[in-house]
C-alpha cells in the first residue's frame, strides 16, 4: 500500500480515517482483515438504551405500565410517578412525557401498531392531566 496511510497498521489506518470516533479500543481479526470495534463497559445486551431502562431511577414506574391498553390509566400512572419522584431533574410533565417518548422510541419497529396507538393517546392524555393541551 502506498500513500497517506502506508506506514500505519490496519487498525491505525481505520482509526486515522475517523471510522471509529469515540471507540475506546479497536481490534483486528488479521486472518480475515475484518475490523471490529470493542466497547468496554457495555451492558450485557450491548445497548445503552436498555441500560437506561433497567437502571434509571428518576421515576418509579408501575410494572408493565407501557403494556396497558388504557391510555388514561397510563397517563395517570406516569403523572403520579413524576409528581412523587424526588430524583427527577425536570418538571413532572417533562419527566413523564420523556419517559413515555423514550419507551416508544426504544421499542421502534417492534412496537405493535395497536400499542403504538394506545401510547400516542396516552401522550394526549398526559397533556390533559397536566393541563398542557
Amino acid at each position: 500500500m502506498s500513500g497517506r496511510y502506508s506506514s500505519l497498521s490496519t487498525t491505525e489506518r481505520c482509526a486515522s480515517a475517523g471510522r471509529w470516533r469515540g471507540v475506546i479500543a479497536v481490534g483486528v481479526i488479521a486472518s480475515e482483515g475484518i475490523m471490529r470495534s470493542v466497547h468496554h463497559g457495555r451492558s450485557s445486551d450491548g445497548k445503552w438504551s436498555a441500560r437506561v431502562t433497567r437502571e434509571s431511577n428518576a421515576l418509579d414506574l408501575e410494572p408493565d405500565v407501557f403494556t396497558w391498553q388504557d391510555a388514561a390509566r397510563i397517563a395517570r400512572s406516569l403523572k403520579h410517578s413524576a409528581e412523587v419522584s424526588t430524583r427527577r431533574k425536570a418538571d413532572p410533565f417533562r419527566s413523564a412525557m420523556s419517559m413515555l417518548v423514550f419507551y416508544m422510541n426504544r421499542a421502534g419497529k417492534n412496537l405493535r401498531a395497536g400499542q403504538k396507538e394506545v401510547l400516542e393517546k396516552a401522550k394526549a392524555e398526559l397533556r390533559k392531566e397536566f393541563r398542557r393541551e
